[in-house]
């Protein structure tokens, strides 16, 4: 959560260069030139039955991150996750199907509803940028349920092979909007410390967790998630929330992570 939101912070800093798109291709592409570099998938490939769920979590994290890192060029960074957030919580309330569960959800909506600009206090949001958050949200939801299907495999081989299928969708998409500019040396190296902090080692550590804990633990860890970004993002870029916004991020915290410590086994 540190790593991976730290560099989200650092990524933003970088859109006026290439633009949102532009910033996600050299992350991804980056990335998964690392993981390949260092991981070499090829020496051991993925069985059939494994290669489809690889292309499809390999294409749910490429969108997954155009989709946020485009919110994050129009909403501030903790709200963009607070959004994206419901993605997990989404997918621990259906594995459960327990009516209770639905509180939860109930309870995240109502923290959603907290930053619509219809309160004293809160400011308007551009609605495109949480139509991207909430694209974000899905994605994440796919990335978790196929990420659990690979993680019998070795976990840096699925995170390598699933970073290349990443890399050859987002790449052409930043390339078009960016083109050459992606090769400044700013860019590059701007680029290659939000794709070690953003994606070669916290997914690493993702998928690691995601052999070793339940769904419902690790829903509980992702469930900070919007704590952290709020929080690198007034750090780093210095984006103030009002007391709504934070109570909004609270509330959407406390579901998530309410939903993964009761969900069951």
């Amino acid at each position: 959560m540190v790593s991976v939101n730290l560099g989200a912070a650092w990524a933003k800093g970088l859109f006026p260069l290439v633009g949102a798109a532009g910033v996600t291709a050299v992350r991804v592409g980056l990335a998964a030139a690392i993981m390949l570099a260092i991981v070499r998938p090829w020496r051991t490939l993925p069985q059939r039955r494994d290669a489809l769920n690889l292309l499809v979590y390999g294409l749910m994290l490429g969108c997954m991150n155009l989709l946020i890192y485009a919110a994050f060029a129009r909403i501030p960074i903790g709200i963009a996750v607070a959004i994206e957030v419901v993605g997990p919580l989404g997918v621990v309330v259906l594995s459960s199907r327990r009516a209770r569960d639905f509180g939860w959800v109930l309870l995240a909506g109502l923290g959603l509803w907290l930053l619509a600009p219809v309160h004293e206090g809160v400011p308007p949001l551009d609605p495109l940028g949480v139509a991207y958050a909430l694209g974000a949200a899905f994605c994440w939801a796919m990335y978790i349920v196929f990420g659990k299907r690979v993680s019998t495999m070795d976990g840096g081989y699925a995170v390598a092979w699933g970073m290349l299928a990443a890399a050859l969708f987002a790449v052409p998409v930043g390339a078009v909007q960016a083109g050459g500019a992606l090769l400044l040396p700013a860019v590059l190296a701007g680029g290659l410390a939000v794709a070690v902090l953003s994606s070669a080692l916290p997914y690493s550590l993702e998928m690691a967790a995601l052999a070793r804990l339940p769904r419902r633990v690790f829903g509980i860890l992702v469930s900070a998630g919007p704590a952290f970004a709020a929080l690198a993002g007034y750090i780093v870029l210095g984006e103030r929330l009002t007391g709504m916004q934070w109570l909004a991020i609270l509330l959407v915290i406390l579901a998530c992570g309410g939903a993964a410590a009761t969900a069951r086994k």
